[in-house]
Formats: C-alpha cells, structure tokens, sequence
C-alpha cells in the first residue's frame, strides 16, 4: 500500500478542531444561560437530536438496499452534532441563534458519549454477517480523542476571544475564509483519490446510490425536529431552530470516526456524499418554513381586518 504524501485524516483533525476553534470564538457568556433561560426548549431539541434522531436514520437504513458499511456510515453521521453551520443557517432564517448554539455546545458534550456507544451498538447489529472481523471503537480512547479534537478547540477559541476580545472579529473573519477552503480540499481529496492514499474510491454510482438516503435522513431528521415541539407548545422560532439543529450533521467527525478509528472508506461515503447537499437541503427547509409561517400569519391578519 503506497503511503499517502499528506496524511489526510491528520489534516481533517486539524480542520475539525478549526471549526470547533471558530466555535469558541463565537461564543458568548450568555449563550450559556440560556441553557438555564430556556431549559424546556434546550431538553426537546436534546431529546430530537440524541434519542429521535438515530431511529430515524436506523429506519431509512433498514429500508435501504446498501451495504453494511454504508448503513453504519449514515448511522455514525446521525450521530455527530451539528456546527458552526447550522448557527449559521439559523441566522439567516432569523432562528433563535442563542438556542442553536446551546444545542450545539451541549450535544458536542453529549456526543463524546453517545458516538462511541451507539457507533459499537451498530456495528454489531449491521456487520454481523459481513463476512468480515468487525472493528470496534475503544469507548475511553474515543471518547479522549474526540475531546480533544472538539471540546478543547472549542475552549481555547473562547480563551482567545476573552483574551484579544476586539481582535477576536479580525481573527474569526480569517477562520470562516481558511475553514471553508480547507474542508473543500479535504473532502475533494477524499472523493477523487483512491483508498491507497486516503481516499475513499468513491464513484458516481456509489452518488447515485447514497444521495436519496442521505436526503431522506436531512429532511425527515428536520421535520422530525420540528413536529416534536407541536405538541410541547414551542415557538416556531425554536421549533425551526431545532429543526436545523437536528438536520444538520458534522460531517468532518463523521469521517474522523469512519475513515481514522474505523479505518473503512466505505462508512465515509455517506458523509461525503451527504456533504454535497446538507447545506442547501438545510437553508431550503429552514427557508420554506420561515414563508409558510409568513404566509399563514398575513392570512390570518388578512382575515382579522376584514
């Protein structure tokens, strides 16, 4: 096997502790209360996220005629928190940013528990008749590794920005230029080279084969999201925030944990191929909600005038 020039998941840690970095720099004293403002929302979008979330994504892959190591792969994508991305897809909806990013924060706490724990739990049950030795993530060892990649990072960009405090914006403007590039890079080299050098020999047909069921688990994911605050008595504005919170998934641990703990190229194509759409699949949901709720409040002002 030829040795890799880059050690491309090497720099994918890099680039997922850059994100969480840019993270911390975002965060705000009072986003932390509002993990105690707003409990009732913060628990239902937990909830969607760490117990709702993985049986939706374990039913469109029962349903699913791809191979094991795909199914885990959307498995182990459901179960990564979302990001940066998602705070910013709630922005532009006019969301409640404060609650997406107490969501984020909490369930990337989360998650250092929940990943290698449900991560085993499905490869036990998918890989059982494989064919093949299944791999097993160490809980402690993956547990440590992914602290260290998300949680640390995330500490150390709020460290700066108390410490550089105006700087700060200087340096975030630098971070959302790198990140985006830098990621770009990594997910090229992962869908154009082959598994001898880190890449993961994906082809059009293994596009064609993912992309209804990493759609399918983007929308169901937010509208599941969405729906579970109706009955609870939720804002639309939280429930729309929930609803990209849950839809929308780190892809960069995504393949952390399938390609470097995991070491199958094949668990890393659905997030690759997830990639492609997650953010405008995302925007566009967010987005129609956002208009029907407008639509419906101009018809009932509509109807209260006359």
């Amino acid at each position: 096997m030829t040795t890799p020039i880059i050690d491309i998941n090497f720099l994918l840690n890099i680039v997922l502790a850059l994100i969480m970095f840019g993270l911390g720099l975002s965060l705000k004293r009072e986003d932390f209360q509002q993990l105690f403002d707003q409990p009732k929302s913060l628990a239902i979008g937990l909830f969607a996220q760490m117990v709702i979330l993985p049986f939706v994504a374990a039913f469109i892959v029962l349903q699913s005629p791809l191979p094991p190591e795909m199914q885990v792969g959307i498995m182990i994508l459901s179960l990564c928190p979302g990001g940066i991305t998602s705070n910013l897809v709630s922005y532009f909806v006019k969301g409640n940013v404060a609650l997406a990013v107490s969501l984020t924060v909490s369930n990337a706490l989360l998650s250092l528990i929940s990943i290698p724990l449900v991560v085993n739990l499905c490869l036990r049950y998918f890989m059982k008749d494989a064919g093949a030795e299944v791999v097993y993530l160490p809980f402690w060892n993956t547990l440590f590794e992914i602290f260290l990649v998300t949680i640390i990072p995330a500490i150390l960009g709020m460290s700066a920005k108390r410490k550089f405090g105006r700087n700060v914006a200087r340096i975030s403007k630098w971070v959302n230029i790198i990140l985006p590039l830098l990621l770009f890079c990594v997910f090229g080299f992962k869908f154009l080279a082959g598994s001898q050098h880190g890449g993961t020999d994906m082809s059009t047909a293994d596009i064609w084969l993912l992309s209804p069921y990493v759609i399918s688990l983007n929308i169901l994911s937010m509208l599941v999201g969405f729906i579970v605050g109706i009955p609870l008595r939720l804002s639309y504005r939280n429930r729309i925030t929930i609803a990209i919170e849950v839809g929308l998934h780190n892809t960069a641990l995504a393949l952390i944990i399938a390609g470097e703990k995991l070491h199958n190229s094949a668990m890393e194509k659905p997030a690759l191929v997830y990639a492609l759409y997650s953010f405008f699949v995302t925007f566009s949901v967010a987005y129609l909600l956002v208009v029907v709720r407008e639509k419906v409040l101009k018809k009932s002002l509509d109807l209260t005038n006359d």
